[in-house]
């Protein structure tokens, strides 16, 4: 589907864009350790893709919410990787569970202004 492939590309855009103002990076990798013991990060990363994978995303985004800290860089890191892994998913995934290309841009968009930066985009689908 051509919009879907559009909104893919723009959201990733706008996480590069946004990478590149907050971290000076524009590829956003959250790398979980394989064998160390997790950090609190970490640990809170791999809840986020777990409630996500399993459909609950509307709870891994209120769960990001509840546990962001814009004084930690880090914390933006996880959270573009989350909404870059969200933008990845199935559209027909994210709609059987009721999210959307829209409410991904919205969170990575309102995770970057919780940080210092705003990023205007308008997702034309």
């Amino acid at each position: 589907m051509v919009s879907e492939d559009y909104a893919t590309r723009a959201i990733r855009d706008m996480v590069r864009a946004l990478g590149k103002m907050v971290l000076n990076e524009e590829l956003i990798r959250y790398e979980l350790p394989e064998e160390a013991e997790d950090s609190a990060e970490d640990a809170l990363y791999r809840k986020l893709l777990i409630l996500a994978d399993s459909g609950e995303i509307n709870e891994a985004e209120n769960l990001l919410s509840e546990e962001l800290d814009p004084e930690n860089p880090e914390h933006f890191r996880l959270a573009m990787a989350f909404y870059l892994h969200l933008n990845e998913m199935a559209e027909d995934f994210l709609d059987d569970h009721d999210y959307s290309k829209e409410e991904i841009a919205d969170g990575a968009r309102s995770v970057g202004e919780d940080f210092g930066y705003r990023y205007d985009f308008e997702l034309l689908l």
